[in-house]
């Protein structure tokens, strides 16, 4: 039972003189419990570290501070305190440290309390409440655990899984809203809408002069309904009118362009979309160039991530066999083994994966997993080394927490957080000039650079003084030369490179040089 040892009443402290608003209707404390209690029990159960309920709570009750700046947490001798400046809020006595429902009264009923002394508190509807308690509970575990609320879950949602529209963007100016994209196989290209044209009517509404979040709302909708859109468009005298049903659409993460006989993808992200993207690329591109082509280059610098099992799919793409990535967590759901299915899509042309220190997570996946199956020379920066699984639990207000709960480790064993990948070629402070030395300088030193690879393989995972003396091998690096693409057309260019370049991370550095291990 939680049992309040005592309450002081205060004057306002957040600078306002009005009077506080009527606040005792506008509380919904048991709905508020019941996201709360959710949150706290899933995280404390799945976190990727043992975390207490009264860890999670108590830093929940400083994310509060958010609200109100000059509220204040402490706790000791089996009570939680809370203060607005100098005045007391309130005390309690503290549940046992996993009891989850005691733990999110507590925080309720601190805030029904802090509610009556501050302003910025009481007006603070139920959703700000929500997000200030999730913010500190999540923000004191790491930076990739997160809280969104309804409407920025179904957002984020729609990044991932792709949303009803009818495949363009759009923006904003001078109260025109002009078509900038016109996404392919989606039914605005099928209906003929171009790049340019200016959209006056969605169904028979006028839109000008609504702001581009207003727009989107009109043009997206459940999947399979209709929509008549109005565009003007240069060199036509008249309106023109189409009508369209709406479709899936998910927003392209991949565009490819053939270079030097070599297939060139730039992967910004990875979603649903991704792998088959690529694969209906290469697919492409094969049939309309003259001849076989000499090789694909992966170009992920700067693709922060997105879904684990996209970039499991792009691995196993272009792997016959063997392990792309396994995870590891406190729960036992966390504990997974990714291995391919036969079938190389590019019949094992040369690969060559474009890596920063931009390059993240799912990103990072595809380069380590390609690396180590002696599949792919990586070349660019040491990535960015973000080697954790975020998982995303509903919760009851249509929000959602995403937080920690594994590990990523690639297939030779290391783990890639805090560390990141490793390249062959490392490009590092570079320019266009340097392409040819830095293939020479990588493949000249074999023993060197295996020797390398092998102690970055044997990093622990919770050395963080480590991690920093190795990523200085190869400083990562935000990279938009073309340098990378230069150091990739020339080995891609000459099989035995590719093949030499493919051994400097394959072959382990004690079997070439004994006294090279670390």
């Amino acid at each position: 039972m939680l049992v309040a040892a005592g309450v002081l009443a205060g004057c306002q402290t957040s600078g306002e003189t009005a009077a506080l608003p009527a606040v005792s209707a506008a509380f919904p404390q048991s709905e508020v419990e019941e996201v709360l209690a959710a949150g706290f029990r899933r995280i404390a159960e799945r976190y990727l570290e043992p975390v207490t309920v009264r860890d999670i709570a108590l830093e929940g009750l400083k994310g509060l501070a958010s609200l109100d700046p000059v509220l204040s947490v402490k706790s000791g001798d089996g009570t939680v305190g809370v203060n607005l400046g100098n005045n007391a809020v309130t005390r309690f006595k503290t549940p046992d440290a996993n009891r989850v429902v005691g733990w999110a009264r507590l925080v309720t009923e601190t805030v029904k309390a802090g509610r009556k002394l501050s302003y910025d508190l009481a007006k603070a509807g139920e959703d700000k409440i929500i997000e200030a308690v999730f913010d500190g509970a999540l923000g004191s575990l790491d930076p990739f655990s997160r809280y969104a609320g309804a409407e920025e879950a179904r957002k984020n949602r729609e990044k991932r899984d792709g949303f009803g529209g009818i495949g363009i963007l759009i923006g904003v100016r001078n109260g025109e809203t002009r078509v900038t994209t016109v996404i392919g196989e989606t039914p605005a290209a099928r209906a003929g809408i171009k790049v340019g044209d200016i959209i006056s009517h969605v169904g028979w509404v006028p839109i000008r002069g609504l702001d581009e979040k207003a727009v989107i709302k009109q043009l997206h909708g459940r999947i399979g309904t209709e929509i008549p859109i109005t565009v003007r468009r240069h060199g036509e005298e008249r309106p023109l009118a189409f009508r369209m049903t709406r479709s899936r659409v998910v927003l392209p993460t991949v565009s490819a362009r053939t270079l030097r006989g070599a297939v060139l993808f730039k992967v910004t992200g990875f979603n649903q979309d991704t792998a088959e993207s690529i694969a209906r690329h290469l697919k492409r591109r094969r049939a309309a160039h003259a001849g076989p082509l000499r090789g694909i280059i992966l170009d992920l610098r700067g693709n922060p991530g997105g879904l684990l099992s996209e970039s499991i799919e792009v691995a196993d793409l272009f792997l016959e066999r063997g392990q792309i990535v396994s995870t590891r967590g406190r729960h036992r759901d966390s504990v997974q083994y990714y291995e391919a299915d036969s079938g190389d899509i590019s019949d094992g042309l040369p690969i060559v994966v474009l890596i920063d220190g931009k390059s993240a997570s799912a990103t990072e996946i595809v380069a380590a997993a390609l690396q180590d199956r002696g599949r792919a020379v990586v070349v660019g920066t040491t990535s960015f080394g973000k080697g954790t699984v975020q998982t995303v639990l509903g919760l009851p207000n249509d929000g959602e927490i995403t937080f920690t709960w594994s590990r990523f480790l690639a297939p030779s064993g290391y783990a890639l957080h805090g560390l990141g990948v490793l390249p062959s070629v490392c490009t590092s402070g570079s320019d266009k000039r340097d392409a040819e030395r830095l293939v020479h300088a990588a493949l000249d030193s074999p023993v060197e650079t295996a020797a390398r690879f092998d102690a970055w393989r044997r990093t622990p995972v919770n050395d963080a003084d480590l991690h920093k003396r190795q990523r200085k091998i190869c400083p990562p690096q935000q990279r938009r030369r073309t340098v990378e693409r230069e150091v990739a057309l020339k080995i891609i260019g000459d099989t035995g490179i590719w093949k030499q370049a493919l051994g400097l991370t394959t072959e382990p550095a004690v079997a070439r040089n004994p006294s090279a291990a670390p």
